[in-house]
């Protein structure tokens, strides 16, 4: 597996969150879109949407199986990535860039710091 990077953020189920001024990016991560293996169809929350910790932020298609985006940030969803509706396998080839899903300002400041770090994820993933 290539490095994780460490200025992200991971929940356990495969969704990195990159903290940008008072907004958040969030995206698949690289072992979460291997784990689905081709990504076919990527659903985008809409903009405005309210989004709860644990509640619907979207999906993705692959060959394999659908899944739902869980969302581990409560807020509101300030931009998607429109880009995946068009290509959705940049979630493949460039999850930590160009393949992020949706930014969203956070209802609570330092959400993000509660979700696990690259050592702790990479051993979710060693599991």
């Amino acid at each position: 597996m290539s490095q994780l990077p460490e200025n992200l953020r991971y929940t356990d189920d495969h969704l990195w969150v990159r903290t940008d001024g008072d907004v958040v990016t969030i995206g698949l991560t690289a072992h979460g879109q291997e784990l689905l293996s081709e990504i076919v169809l990527v659903e985008l929350p809409g903009v405005g949407d309210e989004i709860q910790v644990g509640g619907t932020a979207g999906g993705v298609e692959s060959v394999k199986a659908y899944n739902d985006l869980y969302a581990s940030v409560a807020g509101e969803v300030v931009a998607v990535n429109e880009a995946l509706v068009e290509e959705p396998g940049l979630v493949n080839e460039d999850p930590y860039g160009d393949g992020w899903v949706y930014r969203l300002r956070p209802s609570e400041a330092g959400a993000v710091d509660e979700l696990l770090d690259a050592e702790v994820y990479q051993a979710v993933v060693d599991q």
